[in-house]
C-alpha cells in the first residue's frame, strides 16, 4: 500500500486471474496525483490489463483527470485494457460533462471489471 499526507492511498492487487488492480482511496488532487501517477507507471500494462478501483475515491480535480488520462494513453500505447470500476455517480458525470464517458470503459465494480477481463 502507497499512502501520502494528502489522504490517497493506492493498493495494488494482482488477481488470480491476472488483471492488477489498483484500488484508489480519498482524494485525488494536485497534492496527491503524484502517488497514482506513479503507481500507474509502475503497473505491468500487458495483456491481462489494469483495473483502476475508484470506489473509495472521495474528490477527483482536474489533476487527478489529468493522471487518468495518462493511464488511458498507457494503456492505448501498450495495448493493455484499462477500466475504471466503482465510479460514483458524481463522478460520472464529471467524466460525462468533459467527455471521457467515450474514452474510458466503465464496470459498477472491481469484481465486474476483472470478471471482463476474464473473458
Amino acid at each position: 500500500m502507497i499512502e501520502n499526507e494528502h489522504l490517497l492511498t493506492v493498493t495494488p492487487h494482482q488477481t488470480p486471474s491476472g488483471p492488477l488492480v489498483l484500488r484508489v482511496t480519498g482524494e485525488l488532487d494536485h497534492h496527491s496525483a503524484p502517488l497514482l501517477s506513479r503507481a500507474v507507471d509502475d503497473a505491468p500494462f500487458d495483456d491481462t490489463g489494469v483495473v483502476l478501483d475508484l470506489s473509495g475515491l472521495t474528490y477527483c480535480d482536474s489533476t487527478g483527470i489529468t493522471v487518468l488520462i495518462g493511464a488511458y494513453q498507457r494503456s492505448q500505447r501498450t495495448g493493455a485494457p484499462l477500466i475504471l470500476a466503482g465510479v460514483n455517480p458524481d463522478q460520472m458525470r464529471v467524466f460525462t460533462v468533459v467527455g471521457l464517458d467515450q474514452v474510458f470503459t466503465f464496470h459498477p465494480s472491481t469484481e465486474a471489471a476483472v470478471a471482463a477481463l476474464a473473458k
